[in-house]
């Protein structure tokens, strides 16, 4: 499979946020973030090019457009994938890394074109949050699972049963490789794009982009059990008052907001 790799450069602050809100419309989810650029990443069958050429122009960014092959993508992060630790809690690595005794969760990563590496604020922040629920004996679901790192950390937590869904066919394999990595026995994945007829979970995991979550809302909540935690990312700082528009009515107030680099991460109980 091919991948579109778009790269802007000299992104001036106030406008960074902007990017990241706008590229997944566009079809690019995945993202790596450079001093002054940003890259982002879709599989060509997905991007609306045209439509980003035009909205780019429109914001007057600097860009360049490339074809890479999952090959290469493959050997691009090989060679700049760094472990991410949350000190003495959690160490996300490749298996090409050293395992590290000082930490509770050990979780092996090979991320590929799949998002969810630790290394976004948003995958760390989803973490940093779920380090402060007990997962012991829970019922989870991982909408949007990505590269499955958060269904593979609730596991490792203790929940008894995590189901891991996603709409991509690339996630949906690498997330099943690093489940065999991880040697996992309580996740199941799927490939899905639509909530009806899961079931009732305790937990459910939702790392996406704000356009998603808005339009899932009420299906999210309706997976809840009483007493369930539903934990969001994938939002912009800015993104606070329309998602609380859409879940306040549902949940009430959040009862947990994390925040770092312009994202957001929250949480609601049911």
């Amino acid at each position: 499979m091919q991948y579109l790799e778009i790269h802007i450069k000299d992104i001036v602050p106030e406008k960074r946020d902007w990017v990241f809100a706008y590229l997944p419309s566009f079809g690019f989810s995945q993202f790596e973030e450079l001093e002054t650029d940003v890259k982002a990443y879709a599989a060509s069958t997905d991007a609306n090019l045209e439509a980003l050429k035009e909205w780019m122009k429109d914001q007057s960014l600097s860009f360049e457009i490339s074809t890479i092959q999952e090959t290469n993508w493959n050997a691009s992060w090989e060679a700049n994938f760094q472990p991410v630790e949350i000190p003495e809690k959690i160490l996300v690595r490749a298996d090409f890394h050293p395992a590290k005794k000082n930490v509770i969760y050990d979780i092996i990563i090979t991320p590929k074109m799949s998002f969810g590496t630790g290394h976004h604020a948003t995958t760390k922040m989803m973490m940093e949050a779920m380090l402060e629920i007990d997962f012991t004996g829970k019922k989870v679901l991982d909408f949007g699972t990505g590269t499955g790192i958060l269904a593979i950390l609730a596991e490792k937590m203790g929940a008894s049963e995590v189901l891991a869904i996603d709409n991509d066919q690339w996630s949906y394999e690498n997330a099943s490789e690093n489940l065999r990595h991880n040697e996992t026995r309580k996740i199941t994945v799927e490939l899905k794009d639509q909530l009806n007829g899961l079931g009732l979970f305790d937990i459910v995991l939702a790392n996406i982009n704000k356009n998603i979550l808005t339009d899932h809302a009420s299906g999210l909540s309706a997976l809840l059990n009483r007493n369930g935690i539903l934990i969001l990312s994938g939002l912009l700082s800015f993104d606070y008052e329309d998602i609380c528009l859409k879940y306040d009515p549902l949940f009430g107030p959040n009862f947990k907001q994390i925040q770092e680099s312009g994202w957001m991460a929250l949480a609601f109980k049911r």
